[in-house]
Parts: structure tokens; C-alpha cells; sequence
């Protein structure tokens, strides 16, 4: 322990801790933009620079430990003078048209210059010029950029991608997409995390909002959504209801008060691909010779982009069912569609998902097998359901409860924790043990996969098949790791489930943003609690599921079922 002063105070705390740290730890708020914890300590923005007795120059508190003896102040005038200017030089680079951004209200930059009582601008703006290409689902907008390097450095250090670079020397150093290429060039599976950490909107996930409100106002048209299963546990923290009231059924009231003429859940999807991808993995794991192992989940675009480009020997590995986005705008569009006598040419599909590689998983080869259309016409982020619920003036507390529709509409607790990391291999093991030895297991038994920890390893012992090595790996840089140990020969699995954002779909890129705080172990621990408090947690035993197979599909790996469920990943 070492001692120190702050603003007067007596205070000590570990060697090694920063200023900043030991500042907050006391309720001393010193502000900061580019700061992000073990990830960006770089100082780039100065503005937590303080005041340290003897020292002649401020120093960035981030940066710089406690020191024995040593007397800090945050808010001299001095400081509250270099905070002051170095705003007004960010500024001066930003394009401040606030009432337009799609971060209004939720900027740091906004908030800081307010809370910094900045009310004029006393430096001429220089705004670097922005091409913003619009075929992919991530969004630059250099004028917007503060060059904090918190995008390169999540890149770099979570998901291990280098897809963002220092560009430019001198008064042209800018951020920008590394090599000089189009981001549409690069390898860049859009899992969203420089968006989540971006302080401004220089970042942002494509808005396809507009395309939504054009189908909903065509009387021609049917339109039908479906909720991914992390979305639930997020979508009202953007309106800070009480836990009792940020309820699914009131989400599904909003958005049958926007006017979807159908409102489903991917939850009963989610059972389908436990159905499919479980059934298949028996099948390889019963005719083990035949294939490559390990065989992987497919359900994250994002892990699917990069294995694609990274470990493109293993694309055989994929598990060929396509994920329940898919899945729900392939059979919306043929088996519901035919129930209900609708033209699926007249049906417009939407996703509401934590993600935002799901827009681009929609184009994909292959995705198009109900009626040629594509399966699913648009996914919106968290945050963009959120945008239509505000602007169409909504207040989910004063709305009564709804239920999803039927037959789409059902779900069982192995679905729900899709959304989890862990939860996906969880759902998979609790049904391939039932569709081996005909009993459930316990609906615990596999709790070695759940939690937070970036990479598990389990095997686990099913009666009739034999033991099952598993593995689950979450964030990008993680699986890089777990591929080169699969590759080298070093670990050695049958069954791995891949999460491409830290946690899973819980903190996935389109998910609500607050500053300061990674969401996704709180919010996977909800979507574990409604799995543990769920009726029904086999996805084997979701009947409307079950309907669908006897009316329409016949049987998991049929020849319907290959035609609408799985896709040929080489396409």
C-alpha cells in the first residue's frame, strides 16, 4: 500500500494503482474520453490530466500511478484551463450537429462539453472529410472522429482483427481503416465492438430503420418480426424501467403498437436449431470417420466471417444449419406463410437482433430458399427498435402486456439462453442426450459451460454414445487462441460453440451502449435466470416445434429440412 493526498485527502491504496483509479475508488470523478480500462490507457485525450505537487507539467491521470507522499489535485485552475482548451481543440474537429446524431443523448463528448459549462467556440472548425459507404453494417464517419483509439485498440486487443490503424501524419493524423483499404475489403466480421466502445458517433451500426417504417405504412404488405432472445434483457434499459416492468410482453406490445401485423420470438427458432444442429452432430458423432472434427456452431455470422478468412480449412467444420435468424425468415416465408394463405412475396420479414453482422448474415449466399426473396428483408439492432419506439412517442409502462403470436411464437429455456455464452452447447447437450438415450438429462447437468469465462473446456458422458469433449470460447481474440491450439493439435474436441462478441449475443455489437460498463455477464445471467425459471427447458419438447416437423418438415436432416434450415457454407 502506498499513501498519497487527493484534493486534500488522506487516502492509500495498492502500489500500481493509477490516479484515476484510486480517484474513483474515493468519489473523485476526474474525466476522461479515451480512457478504457487495461485496453486504452494511452492519455490521447488529456483530458484527465491533473495537478501533482512538484511535478512542473499536469499529467494524465490514467497513466501515471500513486506515488508515496504524493499530492494531487484535479481541479485547479490550471487544470480546469487545460481541460478547458483541449475541448475546445477536439471541437474544433468535430462535426457538432448534435439534434442529428444517432448518439445524441448518449455522447460522452455532449456530456463532457456540458459538464465542462462549454457554451461558445472560440477556434475555427476543421472538419476532416467523410465518405460514408453504406454496403456494409458498420459506418465511419470521420467527422465525427475524436481519434481516442479506443476502435483500434478493441480491434487489436479483444478481437484480435486490426482492422482499424493510425492514417496520416502531423495535422492530418486521422483513424482509419488499416492499409488504406475500403472497410468492405477487409476482413472485418462486424462484430459491432468498436461501435459499443466509441465515445461519439464517429462509429456507428447502418440505421435501416426507414425501410421498416416504408413496409409498416403499405397496406399491400404483411409484415413480421421476430426478438432475438438477448435483445429482452437489454431493450429496456434505454428507457430505465424497473425490473418489473422491462418485461418481454410489454416489449411485444410496442411493437404491436408500431404496427407489425405479426410479432414473434427467434426463441422458437432457436429450439429448431437445436433440433437440426443437434441431430446432426449425433450423426457425425456416430459416423465419426466420416468427417472433420471438431464440428463447430454456426449460429454467430460474426465467428462464421472469420473462420472464413482466417481458418478457411475449417469451414467444412461448420455446423451446416443455419442460425435461428435464418431459420425463422426461411419458415415464415414458406410453412407460415402457406398456413395462413399470405403471398410470401408480399411478406416483409424483420430481425430484431443484439448484433450487428446480422445485417450482413441476411445477403449471404443461400438465404434466399423459401421463396427466393431473401428470407429475412431487414434486421435492426436493439438500439434501433429502441430509435422507432421513442420516435413513435411510446411509453412501454403504460402499455399493457402482449403475447407473442402462434405457431412462431413459442419457446423453451434452452432457447432463451442463446443469448448467453454457453448457452447454445448447453440447449445442444440437454437434447442430443434425449435423442440418444430417449430420457432427459437434468436440465443442470451441463452448468461447466455456462459463465463468463472467455474459454471452457468439458466432456461430458452420454449413455449409448460415449464421452463428449466440448468446448466454448467467446470474443474473437479468444478463439483465434482456441484455433491455433486446435490446429497445433495441442487441445482436441468434439463439439465447439463459438461466440464472436465478449460474452455473447448478451453484449453483442447492437446492444445498448453505456459508458464505462460491460453489460453482457449481467445480462447473461438474466437470460440463465428465465431459462432456470422456464416451464419447459428442452427444446425437444417445444410442441409447436414438434407441430411443424409433423405438418411440414417432416424430420430433423429431411429433405424439406436441408432445403429451408442449412446452407452450403462454400456458396
Amino acid at each position: 500500500m502506498v499513501n498519497f493526498k487527493i484534493d486534500g485527502r488522506e487516502l492509500s491504496a495498492p502500489k500500481g494503482t493509477t490516479i484515476l483509479e484510486a480517484a474513483e475508488k474515493a468519489g473523485i470523478p476526474i474525466p476522461h474520453l479515451c480512457f478504457l480500462k487495461d485496453i486504452n490507457e494511452i492519455g490521447a485525450c488529456r483530458m484527465c490530466v491533473v495537478e501533482v505537487e512538484g511535478t512542473g507539467r499536469l499529467v494524465p491521470s490514467c497513466n501515471n500511478e500513486v506515488l508515496e507522499g504524493m499530492v494531487v489535485h484535479t481541479n485547479t485552475p490550471r487544470v480546469r484551463q487545460a481541460r478547458l482548451t483541449n475541448m475546445h481543440l477536439l471541437l474544433s474537429q468535430h462535426q457538432s450537429e448534435c439534434t442529428s446524431c444517432i448518439r445524441s443523448g448518449n455522447c460522452e463528448l455532449q456530456t463532457m462539453a456540458r459538464d465542462l459549462n462549454i457554451y461558445h467556440q472560440p477556434y475555427a472548425s476543421k472538419i476532416e472529410r467523410s465518405c460514408k459507404c453504406k454496403d456494409v453494417p458498420i459506418i465511419r464517419d470521420a467527422t465525427k472522429c475524436i481519434k481516442c483509439m479506443r476502435c483500434v485498440q478493441v480491434c487489436d486487443k479483444i478481437q484480435g482483427m486490426h482492422i482499424w490503424d493510425v492514417a496520416g501524419t502531423g495535422s492530418r493524423t486521422t483513424v482509419n481503416v488499416s492499409l488504406n483499404r475500403e472497410l468492405k475489403d477487409t476482413d472485418c466480421t462486424f462484430c459491432g465492438q468498436c461501435v459499443t466502445h466509441c465515445p461519439t458517433g464517429a462509429l456507428t451500426a447502418r440505421d435501416d430503420t426507414k425501410f421498416v417504417m416504408k413496409a409498416l405504412a403499405n397496406p399491400e404488405i404483411t409484415t413480421v418480426i421476430q426478438i432475438a432472445p438477448a435483445v429482452r434483457v437489454a431493450w429496456a434499459e434505454a428507457f430505465n424501467l424497473p425490473e418489473e416492468m422491462a418485461t418481454t410482453g410489454r416489449m411485444v406490445a410496442a411493437l404491436k403498437a408500431i404496427g407489425f401485423d405479426y410479432v414473434f420470438d427467434t426463441n422458437f427458432t432457436a429450439d429448431l436449431t437445436i433440433m437440426e444442429e443437434g441431430s446432426e452432430f449425433l450423426h457425425r458423432f456416430t459416423h465419426a470417420n466420416k468427417y472433420k472434427w471438431p464440428m463447430f456452431t454456426s449460429c454467430c455470422p460474426g465467428w462464421v466471417s472469420f473462420v472464413k478468412s482466417q481458418f478457411p480449412e475449417y469451414v467444412d467444420n461448420l455446423s451446416t444449419a443455419k442460425s435461428p435468424q435464418q431459420m425463422f425468415g426461411a419458415v415464415a416465408k414458406s410453412y407460415f406463410a402457406e398456413k395462413k394463405g399470405i403471398d410470401p412475396k408480399k411478406m416483409f420479414v424483420v430481425s430484431i437482433m443484439p448484433c450487428s453482422a446480422k445485417k450482413a448474415e441476411k445477403d449471404l449466399p443461400g438465404m434466399n430458399s423459401a421463396c427466393g426473396d431473401p428470407d429475412v428483408d431487414v434486421v435492426l439492432t436493439t438500439r434501433e427498435m429502441v430509435r422507432l419506439f421513442k420516435s413513435d412517442m411510446l411509453v412501454p409502462e403504460n402499455l399493457p402486456e402482449a403475447q407473442f403470436d402462434s405457431p412462431l411464437g413459442s419457446g423453451t429455456g434452452a432457447a432463451v439462453i442463446f443469448g448467453a455464452t454457453g448457452g447454445v452447447m448447453d440447449a445442444a447437450l440437454r437434447s442430443a442426450y434425449y435423442l440418444v438415450t430417449g430420457k432427459n438429462p437434468d436440465a443442470d447437468a451441463f452448468k461447466e459451460v455456462r459463465g463468463t469465462k472467455p474459454w471452457k473446456e468439458a466432456s461430458f458422458e452420454v449413455p449409448g454414445a460415449g464421452t463428449v469433449k466440448v468446448a466454448v470460447v467467446s470474443g474473437l481474440g479468444n478463439t483465434r487462441k482456441l484455433m491455433e491450439a486446435i490446429d497445433s493439435g495441442e487441445s482436441d474436441y468434439h463439439f465447439v460453440e463459438v461466440m464472436a462478441c465478449p460474452g455473447g449475443c448478451a453484449g453483442g455489437g447492437g446492444q445498448p451502449i453505456h459508458e464505462g460498463k460491460e453489460m453482457a455477464e449481467y445480462r447473461g445471467d438474466k437470460l440463465w435466470n428465465l431459462d432456470a425459471a422456464a416451464a419447459i427447458r428442452y427444446s425437444h419438447e417445444n410442441a409447436e416445434v414438434m407441430d411443424l416437423y409433423k405438418e411440414y418438415l417432416e424430420k430433423p436432416l429431411g429433405e424439406k429440412s436441408h432445403h429451408l434450415l442449412h446452407v452450403h457454407h462454400h456458396a
